[in-house]
């Protein structure tokens, strides 16, 4: 796994605010101007998502949340409904969770570039690898083994 040193680490709940309102349309100019944003979507989604909270995060820590919105951010720490979650909304899968002891991971049919986009947002101690080598484009993330 490739790690950014100066990616700006977002938690794992803000990563989820953030993809959900890129998710709903918007652009980075939209969510740049999320801390005068009188009109903040409301969640009916299985997650409730409450955008006061990234509102919040941007008004707090403007430097991070403009760096993380134009140039990507890393998951301070993920957990596997975490990741499950993150895909699901960041990238509109339907990723297979997996919860035997010791084999815990995230399975997902992913492209290259939506491959990509969930290394570089991992956080430390997982890994993204084929399921199968037979099988082209489904991922396994995972715990490092250690």
């Amino acid at each position: 796994m490739t790690e950014s040193v100066n990616k700006v680490k977002l938690s794992q709940w803000d990563a989820l605010l953030l993809e959900s309102l890129r998710g709903q349309g918007w652009t980075d100019e939209q969510l740049l101007g999320i801390t005068s944003a009188a009109e903040l979507p409301e969640d009916n989604s299985p997650f409730e998502f409450d955008y006061k909270q990234l509102a919040a995060f941007a008004a707090e820590k403007p430097e991070e949340y403009r760096q993380a919105v134009t140039e990507g951010y890393q998951i301070k720490y993920n957990t596997i409904r975490g990741i499950r979650s993150w895909v699901q909304v960041a990238l509109g899968k339907e990723p297979k969770l997996e919860l035997e002891e010791g084999r815990e991971a995230v399975e997902a049919d992913l492209t290259a570039d939506e491959r990509t986009r969930v290394e570089q947002v991992l956080s430390f101690g997982w890994q993204i690898s084929p399921a199968d080598p037979q099988t082209d484009g489904v991922y396994r993330i995972e715990p490092v083994q250690r």
